[in-house]
């Protein structure tokens, strides 16, 4: 086991050449299962590769292996391949191990490299929105769109906060003329983003659709990265437009605002004062934080800082009061740095859909994807009908069985897209045709990926391996702990004989002392204490002493063991003569007990970890032995021959 079964975590140390060969020989014969030469030239070279330390001749391989694979026959054997705890664990992994497959990882990279590209730029923007109506038809989607078009007009000529104060639907704009302030990657929509990097300073974009309907954006300015910045800040809240005590609460926060000029602790006052319960009790320290992930007020007045412990006056923004101060400043780290965390939010943002489309693009084109637009049409124009979160547009999606798309040879209809669509129907807000659109698109790549997931063993050699390896090893633990470990730990007879029949194997260089100290808080407890050791037997006493000596209070403590010279203080004085001890002042007075073992162990619990090892080495000849015996195998010694090293 441990010389055969590679962790899976080091599956990627080194890969052997996997291009399938012309022909893919058998190499070996185990109980009447062909072993390709690929599958052993594959693990070979990978657990013997030059950062492997303990590295295996060929022929030394030969051997590992085939007591590897006999011991799978004998899971196998064991029907330990048929539980639902092997099927469970292998299922798992092959799902972990096809997420690395089941990807276009040069658009990932792109996207990655384009994410990173534009944390470096910082684009300061406004907005107008147009709503789409909820539930919303195509109708009402190209009247949205008419509208935003519109609104460009107008805002080419007029100005654009006012405009938005007027036309947008944003619910902020009337307060700030749809301002958004400065954002950078991965902080707005994906669309939203493109259009707002791809739109000069002073310019407006065309219409830019998101799940909120249309945004009509003006790029007010551009700059590099300010990076991102660290404060503390105590919070008064103030976000009631008909609150009548809104002089009561500017006089709260100017009056923490003097007390912090007269020197008063910022932390202390955050504590008592900032209505902020996520950084109130952490003296009002916030996250760090870069452009676009705060109020563009807030954000204004943290940055524009420049010594650590300087703090602003009070701040105003829509939800109410602030004084911020300022912790640490510092500049975009580099990609390296930022690597994992771009690549997780890449996972949360709209990229990850962009990703998945262009994997399941080539996937089409290599499936021979079909797509029944006229069936597909049917159902948008359902959707025109009802709103997909109608009962009624069950009942009709239900009545349609056209072929809706092929993948391959494998044909799909409309009601395996009504089943797989109407969970989500139900809870359905927003424009009817982009639901179906969602929906579809969704459903096409669920059922590509799926039917990759089939053909992952066929393309991709190593994936097969791999596979091939978890599934062997899975077993081989299983059996070897049936056979081995556990019946080892297990088997006290067993280890006894094998401790006599070895006994001179575990002789001592030094004496050892076996037994117990028991320390005790009163002279009473030791003279009772002495008496139970003296007429208990020995696999009693630790019961009696606890039971007898101990209720409330812990009247007396056992420390039992085995100890050579110089490991404990207490042995080394009471038994060896040396040293000194420093009373226990909870445990004033102790005895010790036991007997001293000059050059042999007493019996094989005292050297219970080396003989249950070495134990185990044995069990393992022997059942290897009985394998041999049991199963059939041949080796192909020609084609063993044409073993390509690493």
């Amino acid at each position: 086991m441990k010389k055969i079964f590679v962790s899976v975590f080091g599956l990627f140390l080194a890969v052997a050449n996997l291009t399938a060969r012309p022909s893919d020989p058998t190499l070996m014969k185990i109980n009447g299962k062909d072993i390709p030469l690929s599958e052993f030239e594959y693990i070979y070279n990978k657990n013997n590769t030059n950062n492997v330390l303990d590295k295996k001749t060929l022929d030394e391989y030969v051997d590992l292996f085939v007591n590897f694979k006999l011991k799978v026959e004998e899971a196998i054997a064991q029907g330990l391949d048929t539980t639902q705890s092997f099927n469970s664990e292998l299922s798992l992994y092959r799902n972990q191990l096809a997420e690395q497959y089941l990807t276009d990882s040069d658009m990932n990279a792109a996207l990655l490299q384009e994410a990173y590209n534009r944390k470096k730029e910082e684009v300061e923007v406004s907005h107008i929105l147009v709503k789409i109506a909820d539930t919303g038809t195509a109708a009402d989607t190209l009247a949205a769109y008419n509208k935003a078009l519109s609104i460009i007009k107008r805002a080419q000529k007029e100005d654009f906060a006012k405009l938005a104060k007027e036309v947008s639907d944003d619910q902020y704009a009337s307060k700030t003329g749809g301002y958004v302030g400065w954002v950078n990657a991965l902080r707005t929509p994906y669309s939203f983003e493109n259009a707002a990097f791809a739109t000069q300073a002073g310019s407006v974009s065309k219409p830019v659709r998101t799940f909120l309907g249309y945004h009509i954006i003006k790029v007010l300015d551009r700059r590099p990265s300010q990076g991102e910045v660290h404060v503390k800040h105590i919070f008064v809240l103030d976000n009631d437009p008909n609150s009548t005590n809104k002089a009561e609460l500017k006089a709260r926060i100017d009056s923490i605002y003097q007390r912090l000029k007269a020197g008063d602790d910022f932390g202390e006052l955050a504590k008592k004062h900032s209505q902020d319960p996520g950084s109130a009790h952490q003296n009002g320290e916030l996250p760090w934080f870069g452009s676009g992930q705060m109020i563009p007020e807030f954000e204004k007045a943290a940055f524009a800082l420049k010594n650590e412990g300087e703090y602003t006056e009070p701040v105003r923004t829509q939800v109410g009061w602030h004084i911020i101060q300022l912790m640490g400043k510092r500049p975009l780290a580099g990609m390296d740095e930022l690597k994992s965390d771009l690549e997780n939010q890449i996972k949360a943002n709209e990229r990850s859909q962009k990703i998945m489309n262009s994997f399941t693009g080539k996937l089409k084109k290599e499936y021979n994807f079909t797509m029944n637009e006229a069936a597909a049409t049917e159902i948008y124009q359902l959707a025109d009908k009802l709103a997909p979160s109608d009962s009624l547009f069950n009942v009709e999606m239900n009545k349609l069985d056209k072929p809706l798309f092929t993948i391959a040879d494998k044909s799909f209809t409309q009601k395996d897209f009504s089943n797989y669509m109407l969970p989500a129907a139900a809870g359905f807000r927003g424009v009817r045709s982009d639901f179906i659109k969602e929906q579809l698109n969704a459903f096409i790549n669920n059922k590509l990926s799926t039917y990759e997931q089939t053909q992952l063993d066929r393309k991709y050699p190593e994936f097969h391996y791999l596979m091939q390896e978890y599934h062997d090893g899975i077993l081989l633990f299983e059996v070897s702990n049936r056979e081995v470990w556990e019946k080892a730990s297990k088997d006290t007879e067993g280890l006894t004989k094998f401790f006599e029949t070895n006994k001179t194997k575990y002789a001592w260089q030094k004496p050892h002392y076996k037994g117990r100290i028991i320390y005790c808080k009163n002279k009473p407890t030791l003279k009772a204490a002495k008496l139970i050791v003296k007429r208990a037997a020995n696999d009693s006493i630790d019961k009696y002493l606890y039971q007898r000596l101990n209720d409330s209070i812990q009247y007396v403590k056992v420390e039992k063991g085995l100890w050579v010279e110089d490991e404990n203080k207490v042995i080394d004085a009471g038994i060896f003569k040396k040293g000194v001890v420093e009373p226990n002042k909870d445990y004033p007075y102790y005895f010790i007990s036991g007997k001293v073992l000059k050059t042999m162990p007493e019996d094989y619990t005292d050297v219970r970890g080396v003989i249950t090892a070495d134990y185990q080495d044995y069990l393992e000849k022997e059942w290897i032995k009985t394998l041999r015996q049991k199963y059939t195998f041949t080796v192909d010694e020609k084609v063993l021959k044409t073993v390509k090293k690493n």
